[in-house]
C-alpha cells in the first residue's frame, strides 16, 4: 500500500521538513519560461498570438538558454510581467537600469 506524500513528509523528522520546505519555497521562486507559462494558464498560441509572432518561435525562444535581453523583456512583457535586472551583492543588491529605455520602443 502506498503512503501519500503528505503522510511521508508528516513522518520525517523537522530538521528533514524544514529542509524540504526551504527547498521548495526556493524552486517556486526559479522557473524556466515555460513553466512560468503554463503556472499562469497560457498555451504557447496564445503567447505568440500576444507577441505578433508564431507559435514554433514561442517553443523555440522557451528552449534556449541564452536570450537577449529585449527578447526576455517581450516575453515576460506579453505574460503581465516586469523584467528588473537585480545584481546581488552579499551585503546589497542592485537594480540596473541601463536597460530601462528598451520597454519604451515595444
Amino acid at each position: 500500500m502506498s503512503k501519500s506524500f503528505k503522510n511521508l513528509i508528516r513522518d520525517m523528522p523537522a530538521k528533514r521538513q524544514e529542509q524540504i520546505r526551504q527547498k521548495a519555497e526556493t524552486l517556486k521562486d526559479q522557473m524556466f519560461l515555460s513553466e512560468l507559462r503554463k503556472a499562469l494558464e497560457l498555451t504557447q498560441g496564445q503567447l505568440a498570438e500576444t507577441m505578433h509572432i508564431n507559435q514554433a518561435a514561442v517553443s523555440k525562444f522557451e528552449n534556449q538558454s541564452d536570450l537577449y535581453i529585449s527578447t526576455l523583456r517581450k516575453i515576460l512583457i506579453s505574460m503581465g510581467a516586469e523584467l528588473k535586472i537585480i545584481a546581488q551583492f552579499p551585503h546589497a543588491n542592485v537594480e540596473i537600469t541601463q536597460f530601462n529605455d528598451i520597454s519604451d520602443a515595444l
